[in-house]
């Protein structure tokens, strides 16, 4: 009776087991602390996870308008507020920082990303050779700040409505690191090597200009590097909306691999 017993415990805790790797996805709010500061972030899990496996990540840098330190507003935006709506199947972990008020994604800002970034991987089973980069507005800034500070960490990058110069309304808003007198775009290009990136911009985007897109496109072109770049007719800043519903984005991001840790 007792081994009898014993068994049917067994099936209940398999059970148990069972259900618990397949929970809905959902997210999961966490912190890192940098330079004694605490930064506060959230993490998407998808449908299904367990530690059973490796899982692709993604890195999501919000724009100025969702800075703060709620932990809230920038899942209200961009690709955390995409994922509630269409994130069932999604095949990635997704670590979504926020940034501070009055702050830009540079210095310390991109130091918590990246330990955000680094956690996650940890805690949730991250493959270092399919991690991924995505942004929009002031985080398609923050892109490209981050691929030419870590270069070749990234497998790919999706830019929404980035740039790399100062916009004329946020100075601080920009690139940095990039030596004086050169070309800003062919040093960013230079610094981001091979990783494949896809841009995305309105073609009357009066916040961030186009011409910033397109410029960072030909650089990637002439350097030969793997771009691709998709800019919609009539579309304004909220260029994030047409891009998250191109069907290609995530089959074409998740199809790159690096080689190796090195």
């Amino acid at each position: 009776m007792a081994a009898k017993h014993l068994g049917w415990a067994a099936v209940l805790l398999l059970g148990m087991v069972s259900t618990a790797q397949a929970a809905d996805a959902h997210f999961v709010a966490d912190a890192v602390t940098v330079n004694g500061h605490r930064h506060a972030f959230q993490v998407f899990v998808p449908r299904d996870w367990s530690a059973d496996r490796a899982w692709p990540v993604v890195l999501f840098l919000h724009g100025s308008g969702e800075r703060g330190n709620d932990n809230q507003v920038p899942l209200k935006q961009g690709l955390p507020l995409w994922l509630k709506e269409h994130g069932d199947d999604f095949p990635a972990v997704v670590v979504v920082p926020q940034a501070p008020a009055d702050t830009v994604w540079s210095g310390e800002v991109e130091q918590a990303a990246m330990a955000a970034l680094d956690k996650s991987i940890h805690a949730y089973h991250g493959d270092r050779l399919r991690l991924y980069l995505n942004g929009l507005s002031m985080g398609g800034y923050g892109v490209w700040q981050i691929l030419a500070d870590h270069p070749g960490m990234f497998a790919a990058g999706a830019v929404i409505c980035g740039g790399v110069r100062a916009l004329d309304d946020m100075p601080e808003l920009k690139v940095y690191g990039i030596p004086a007198h050169v070309d800003p775009y062919a040093w960013v290009a230079g610094r981001v090597k091979s990783t494949p990136v896809w841009i995305f911009n309105g073609s009357v985007d009066d916040q961030v200009p186009p011409a910033e897109s397109h410029a960072m496109n030909q650089a990637l072109t002439h350097s030969g590097d793997e771009v691709r770049y998709t800019e919609f007719p009539g579309v304004g800043h909220a260029s994030w909306g047409p891009a998250y519903a191109t069907p290609e984005l995530w089959p074409w991001l998740f199809s790159h691999r690096r080689s190796s840790q090195g």
